[in-house]
């Protein structure tokens, strides 16, 4: 279960502990308790002392200036995205009220008008809000109510829809991270994240490293499905505004490709003869 106790310090050992000295120059005595840097070592390269860096990994200095952040972020070698995440859990904390999770209407019909582009819109924590006829028709990944790290990590319908998922599951979770920041007390993610952890080998060692990175704008997708065979399917992501979170995912397939042409087939069939059900996360 997710805990709202010092996130900036578990943050902080996470990415101390994935850095070998070697990566930044450091020898190795070969005789380390812990993996990674030590504390020492970190602070010595973000030129801080071993005593400040230990009282705010400890939680016991919860106001990090803007420039000690920045210098442990470069200590730690962490790109643009990872160093706001950082930022971000060493600002003052305030509750965030978020809004209710509904879908503009006008966006349900902006859906509904895409009768050949398969397209849905999920919450900050990848719930699917809101679909079109032919995404569900697609995977029953996305159909409105479901969750899709839930669904790609338990579901093994939709495991064998996706060909190497396992790959896939790394960017969810780091996108999960980023869009709750510090936020970590929300009552859905604590829920999201304890049954997770306990059902899944995979998304437990993931979360624990604290990667956080946006979710990719743009991609190729490759899937499986049980009609109309292999697909491949370019995707582009785009934010709501007025939203908290939510993105509109829209997915298409290249001009005249064998994939255009399964497409339109899945697009001709009754709804009853796809798959529309969320699989069992049992």
């Amino acid at each position: 279960m997710v805990e709202r106790v010092n996130l900036i310090g578990e943050y902080l050992r996470a990415r101390r502990e994935l850095i070998r000295p070697e990566d930044v120059g450091l020898r190795d005595s070969g005789h380390r308790r812990v993996p990674g840097l030590r504390r020492d070592e970190l602070a010595m390269l973000a030129g801080v002392s071993t005593e400040y860096y230990t009282r705010l990994e400890q939680g016991r200095d919860r106001r990090p200036s803007p420039q000690v952040l920045d210098a442990i972020a470069r200590a730690l070698g962490l790109d643009e995205d990872a160093t706001a995440h950082l930022h971000a859990l060493g600002a003052p904390q305030t509750p965030r009220r978020r809004r209710p999770e509904r879908v503009r209407p006008g966006v349900q019909l902006l859906l509904d008008a895409w009768h050949t582009t398969p397209a849905y819109v999920q919450g900050p924590l990848q719930d699917v809000l809101a679909a079109n006829r032919l995404a569900v028709a697609l995977s029953p990944i996305f159909t409105p109510g479901g969750n899709i790290i839930r669904s790609v990590l338990l579901d093994p319908a939709v495991q064998a829809f996706l060909p190497g998922w396992e790959e896939r599951v790394g960017s969810l979770v780091a996108a999960l991270r980023l869009m709750v920041g510090p936020d970590v007390d929300d009552p859905r993610l604590t829920d999201l994240v304890g049954e997770l952890s306990v059902k899944s080998d995979l998304f437990r060692r993931l979360w624990s490293r604290h990667d956080a990175k946006p979710h990719p704008g743009g991609g190729l997708h490759r899937m499986r499905h049980p009609i109309v065979g292999e697909l491949e399917l370019h995707y582009e992501k785009f934010a709501v505004t007025g939203a908290d979170g939510q993105l509109l995912v829209v997915y298409r397939a290249a001009p005249g490709s064998p994939s255009a042409d399964a497409l339109a087939l899945l697009g001709t069939l009754p709804a009853e003869s796809t798959p529309v059900r969320v699989g069992s996360t049992s």
